[in-house]
Parts: structure tokens; C-alpha cells; sequence
């Protein structure tokens, strides 16, 4: 299995630097002009199925990435942004962001998703996918905090990392992988 893993383009939270996790935002003009050079970078690139977040900013990079070509897109749950509770609309200098990335520290919000429970969730659907699409190409349109225990489940963690919010990938940026 092929593995092509992109985050969705730019919004106006990310430039403002708040947290979005399940906060529905819209790309900007930014994001969509990512979206579409994503697009014809890929345009080679035999591509079987997309599996998209379903939030707006995923969808819409994947329907732009997908353009003319008929490729399925499958909305999936497991692949939504890390549901960060209290810290949505938040920038990170407003609370220790560090923290809430510390996997080592693991700690438990409210109404917030551990980072152990985010790499849990993110894991099964990898096991789940690698059965079900095991002679296909398929690219992941998603979060910049999902990315994070993808890069991890199939790059390892690099040692000594126990913050890990630096180790997700930018906007509509590329990473491929064989499974």
C-alpha cells in the first residue's frame, strides 16, 4: 500500500496562530491556492482513493486536490483533528501547549483529548486501512495534529522527543509512505 499524507491548507486561524482542533474553519485564499499547486504536484500520481476529515478545511483540500479526476473521496471520522476542548480559539501562548503535547507526561484535560488517546485512535485506523486498501494508493487529507501520530506510528518518534507538536507537517505539504 502507498501512503500519500497531507495536511489541509491555510486558514485564518492558522495565521493568527489560535488552535482549531474541532472548530470548523474555512480555507483562505491562502489555503486554496495551496490546495490547488498540491493539486498539480499530484497531478501524476496515480491516486485510488482520498480519505478526508470531515471538517471543512480537510474536505475542501481534498475536493480541490481531487479536482477533475474521479477519485472516491471517504469522509472519516478516525482522521478529524485532536479535539482540544477549552483550547479551541486559543493561541498557544494562552496555556502550556508544550504540555499538551508532552506523550511522555500524557496529561488528562476535562474536555480535552489526550495525546495517548489521539495516537490510539489515529493507530487503529492505520491497522484498519493497511487491511482494507492494501493494493491501493491512497492519500490522507487532514489535521496538522493528526499528522503528528501518523509521522510517529510509521517514522518513530525520534529520541529524546517528548514534546511532539513540532512533529507534524506543514500546510498541504506531502509525506509519503509504503505500508
Amino acid at each position: 500500500m502507498k501512503l500519500l499524507l497531507t495536511r489541509h491548507g491555510q486558514t485564518d486561524w492558522n495565521v493568527a496562530g489560535k488552535i482549531q482542533g474541532r472548530t470548523d474553519i474555512e480555507l483562505n485564499e491562502t489555503g486554496i491556492k495551496q490546495a490547488e499547486r498540491t493539486r498539480d504536484n499530484l497531478a501524476k500520481e496515480k491516486i485510488d482513493l482520498i480519505m478526508t476529515s470531515p471538517l471543512k478545511r480537510a474536505r475542501k483540500t481534498a475536493e480541490i486536490i481531487a479536482g477533475k479526476r474521479n477519485i472516491p473521496i471517504i469522509v472519516e471520522e478516525e482522521i478529524m483533528e485532536r479535539y482540544f476542548g477549552k483550547f479551541e480559539g486559543k493561541t498557544s501562548l494562552e496555556f502550556d501547549f508544550d504540555e499538551i503535547w508532552n506523550y511522555k507526561l500524557n496529561k488528562q484535560y476535562e474536555d480535552a483529548e489526550s495525546i495517548k488517546e489521539l495516537f490510539g485512535r489515529v493507530k487503529k485506523f492505520l491497522e484498519k486501512i493497511k487491511t482494507e486498501y492494501k493494493d491501493k494508493t491512497i492519500l490522507i487529507v487532514t489535521h496538522g495534529g493528526v499528522t503528528v501520530p501518523i509521522r510517529a506510528t510509521l517514522e518513530g518518534i525520534p529520541e529524546g522527543m517528548e514534546v511532539l507538536r513540532g512533529f507534524g507537517i506543514d500546510n498541504c505539504e506531502v509525506k509519503q509512505y509504503e505500508l
